[in-house]
């Protein structure tokens, strides 16, 4: 069995930033074990499979390591390859995922995912945190399984080392860390070292927390964030009550085929 395989690098303008991910295009759903074992050797961040469904497309993703329930910038590069690639027309391809319904418009040259923001809650700074991140933060929030650190400024966020062995000991499938910016509204950062991803350049799911909590901080419902990655990742906001618009650019950098026999 062949099949396609494109690679873009989405929340980015240009080739080798933002952060990159596989697209594949089914039929048919194959088995989750064979999904994951294309994933671990792409050896991204993400690895998106989708198929057609009646108006919409069921989409999955699938890191190295595990499959997860959201993911946006995979997302993000889906929509771009369906646009661009696959001769979809419309301007609003809506994706059915384990997170429910999530709609992709295209606006322009940019692509808004719309997405729930996630709920925060303040909770104490966690045991090994600090020393895992090397600065103690000046608040936690959390939502889930994720855990959002703030820190002073933008320069904080760029020195951050973090000791991945010891945030493996932490109970968050993901750790942010943001403050204000100098050009964005705010940066960030992304670790998720027990989904197999040490640092994630350009995080789409990670703005369903950070979009809500700038909103309210910055007093201000339309942010420009730059996830401060080596790769780097510019991140076009909008918060509209209980959703976030998550928006950016996406191009293609591979189209190839798989052979599976």
């Amino acid at each position: 069995m062949n099949l396609s395989i494109y690679q873009a690098d989405a929340f980015a303008d240009e080739l080798f930033r933002g952060n990159p991910a596989a697209v594949i295009p089914l039929t048919e759903w194959l088995p989750a074990s064979q999904m994951q074992k294309i994933a671990l050797e792409n050896n991204l961040s993400e690895t998106a499979f989708f198929i057609p469904g009646d108006g919409f497309y069921h989409l999955r993703w699938f890191t190295p390591t595990t499959e997860v329930s959201l993911c946006g910038h995979a997302t993000l590069a889906t929509a771009h390859i369906l646009f661009k690639h696959l001769g979809f027309r419309g301007d609003i391809i809506h994706f059915q995922t384990k997170s429910g319904i999530l709609p992709v418009s295209r606006e322009g040259d940019l692509l808004y995912l719309n997405f729930h923001a996630s709920k925060l809650v303040s909770f104490p700074t966690p045991q090994g945190l600090t020393k895992a991140l090397g600065l103690r933060p000046l608040e936690v929030m959390v939502s889930g399984n994720n855990l959002l650190a703030i820190y002073k400024n933008e320069s904080e966020i760029r020195n951050i080392n973090p000791d991945f062995q010891l945030l493996t000991k932490l109970a968050y499938k993901g750790i942010i860390v943001t403050a204000a910016g100098h050009k964005a509204d705010f940066v960030s950062r992304f670790f998720a070292p027990l989904m197999g991803i040490n640092e994630d350049p350009a995080t789409g799911s990670a703005h369903t927390l950070l979009i809500p909590y700038w909103s309210h901080f910055l007093g201000k419902s339309v942010l420009l964030s730059h996830q401060v990655s080596q790769r780097g990742g510019f991140i076009y906001c909008e918060m509209l009550d209980d959703r976030v618009r998550i928006g950016g650019k996406a191009i293609t950098y591979m189209q190839g085929t798989l052979f599976l026999d």
